[in-house]
């Protein structure tokens, strides 16, 4: 399942300023935020200097190398500058023999395909590559989107019925299948071919659906290199390997290129980590997103405001900008639009569909406002249900008639309100739909199935969860999370954390360092942007508050002798989110000597455009 992003991040402020990572700013004013406590990544002084000497790198980048497990030169030139060349075979998956010969023999005798997907960004693109590659044989396909409310996620019987109705005789799903042990069985007993394409995570020793033949990296026996794939990814490899059938060259130099751009945008919307092929995947297909050729992806830019063409498109960008248009669709109303939007050659059709996404995400986002305020009033209250809240170690946040498209994005806006553990319910007639979001070291899957009997379905993982139930037992639901959390998190308090990567004064700073620590990009789970932590930097000027929440400083190291004016060489800007109240707290001004824990930032305005340091935590040193 995709994990959504949010938009408007306040960058005006600074024309410009590139967009800022997903962890700031916040979207509503903080208040009470948890303290910020630093951790620092652990160091390998001698390992990073043998790198940085042997492959001739700066040697923060080397240490920061070591840190994701790169240690020897041509390891880091592959991770440096991904190619096409590093992408695994796709016969190296289990069953992708069987899957590719029933592909071929269902487009020689024209029986049509369904394609069973998922209605977020992973499920919707992994038809979109599927569709092409088969109709690009010859085939006939047809796919089909569960509905998230009406129908929800995971594969129904009932459209297998429907399907082999209209003479289907072979299923396909993507981003989905591993646990539909029932509705195998009844492709079985309707006569059905079923392939499963999925990358969810089994429990050891779990069996899996009987079908004709999984692709899933994780399933039992399976060779395949990289376990971490998303959905898309996986179809991406089925559609390789049908396409290589017929023409190999052509496709490795043509096709897969062109593919890469619809997996990429699912990697990095899919949270996978940024790692291994995963990492090739989403570098090789930001570049191709440069050159959109189709009318859909140009029509959702441009409702995006983006221009690929005139600066490249980052992790940030789809995470952020484009995953929350394309998910809007399934949140809101229907993922086909989607299908549609990526597949049509009418750029007026293109546009129609993109217009809509914009509308959807709008909506979205009022919605999904309207809520968070009011569960920001209860959190800030004087109520007695504010109280309760604020001793309760994990959070359940209830309201009649939420839109459940929002409430997995609510209980994360929650988490970031709180630093706690947070299950958000929305009560629709009579029943509880909840959706939960964890912090680091609470296995959120554990609690709940603690309650398992209250539910009349429930899943998920450690940092994640979904579940329905009746709304009458939503009360005893409440109280024995309360125990269980008092148990299980009893001796911590909630905070902050901020991770930092490595130590990097300010005068170190340098155009062609920040050009080698772009070569890390993209950014995402697994291979985070840096934080730097910077010690004993001066204020050159009093700070300057932006629209009375946002604070700017101008920064030099104390080292730097005589201090510079602000504004001139040696002095650095740096901009932070919300950080208005935390410079009145310790009190800053002119002079004042701080331990800066900040992102490097390049700002394109013409005037005063240059590196900048983004705020991501302030001490007094």
């Amino acid at each position: 399942m995709s994990g959504a992003g949010a938009e408007g991040n306040g960058a005006d402020l600074l024309q410009g300023q590139q967009p800022a990572p997903p962890c700031a700013p916040p979207r509503t004013p903080p208040r009470n935020l948890p303290r910020q406590r630093w951790t620092f990544t652990e160091s390998h002084p001698a390992e990073a200097a043998a790198l940085a000497k042997a492959a001739r790198l700066p040697l923060v980048l080397a240490e920061l190398l070591v840190a994701r497990g790169v240690v020897q030169p041509a390891e880091a030139f592959a991770f440096l500058n991904p190619e096409l060349a590093h992408l695994h075979d796709p016969q190296l998956m289990l069953g992708m023999n069987p899957a590719v010969a029933r592909l071929e023999q269902a487009i020689a005798r024209r029986e049509p395909v369904l394609l069973y997907g998922d209605y977020d960004v992973d499920g919707a693109t992994a038809v979109v590559l599927l569709k092409t590659a088969i109709e690009m044989l010859g085939g006939i396909v047809r796919f089909h989107v569960p509905h998230r409310l009406h129908e929800g996620y995971g594969l129904q019987s009932s459209v297998l019925e429907a399907a082999c109705a209209e003479g289907v005789r072979l299923v396909i799903t993507v981003d989905t299948g591993m646990r539909a042990f029932a509705e195998a069985e009844t492709a079985r007993r309707l006569g059905l071919d079923l392939i499963i394409t999925d990358h969810h995570l089994l429990e050891t020793g779990e069996r899996v659906p009987p079908a004709l033949a999984i692709l899933n990296p994780n399933q039992p026996a399976c060779g395949y290199p990289e376990k971490f794939l998303c959905g898309a990814a996986i179809a991406m490899k089925l559609a390789q390997a049908l396409l290589e059938g017929r023409d190999r060259q052509r496709t490795r130099e043509k096709t897969l290129p062109s593919f890469l751009k619809m997996a990429a945008l699912a990697t990095i919307a899919d949270a996978v980590p940024l790692k291994g092929e995963n990492r090739v995947v989403a570098a090789l297909g930001l570049r191709e997103l440069r050159r959109p050729a189709g009318v859909g992806l140009r029509a959702l830019f441009a409702a995006a405001a983006l221009d690929p063409t005139a600066r490249p498109l980052t992790g940030f960008d789809v995470a952020f900008r484009l995953a929350p248009r394309i998910n809007a669709a399934g949140r809101m109303d229907v993922a086909s639009d989607v299908i549609e939007l990526f597949t049509t050659r009418d750029p007026a059709r293109a546009a129609e569909l993109a217009a809509k996404l914009e509308r959807l995400n709008h909506e979205r986002r009022e919605t999904e406002a309207a809520a968070l305020a009011v569960i920001e009033a209860h959190l800030a209250s004087g109520s007695e249900l504010a109280a309760e809240l604020a001793s309760d170690r994990l959070l359940v946040v209830d309201g009649i008639g939420w839109h459940r498209g929002v409430i997995g994005i609510l209980a994360s806006r929650v988490v970031e309100r709180t630093a706690k553990p947070a299950i958000v319910v929305s009560v629709v007639e009579g029943v509880a739909h909840g959706s939960g979001r964890s912090v680091d070291g609470f296995h959120l899957l554990n609690a709940i199935e603690s309650c398992a009997d209250l539910f009349t379905r429930f899943g998920g993982h450690a940092f994640a969860v979904g579940f329905a139930l009746p709304a009458v037992a939503l009360p005893e639901l409440k109280r024995r999370l309360r125990l269980y959390a008092e148990e299980h998190l009893a001796a911590r308090e909630p905070e902050r954390l901020l991770r930092i990567h490595a130590e990097l004064p300010l005068n170190r700073i340098t155009p062609v360092l920040a050009g080698w620590l772009r070569k890390l990009e993209p950014f995402g789970h697994g291979n985070p942007e840096p934080v730097f932590v910077a010690r004993r930097a001066r204020l050159l000027s009093p700070p300057r508050i932006l629209k009375e929440r946002h604070l700017r400083l101008e920064l030099a190291q104390e080292s730097v002798q005589p201090p510079p004016l602000p504004g001139t060489s040696g002095a650095l800007r740096a901009l932070g989110w919300d950080l208005a109240a935390r410079s009145a707290s310790l009190g800053l001004a002119q002079g004042t000597l701080i331990d800066l824990a900040y992102r490097i930032r390049e700002n394109t305005h013409p005037e005063y455009g240059g590196l900048e340091a983004e705020i991501a935590g302030i001490e007094l040193a």
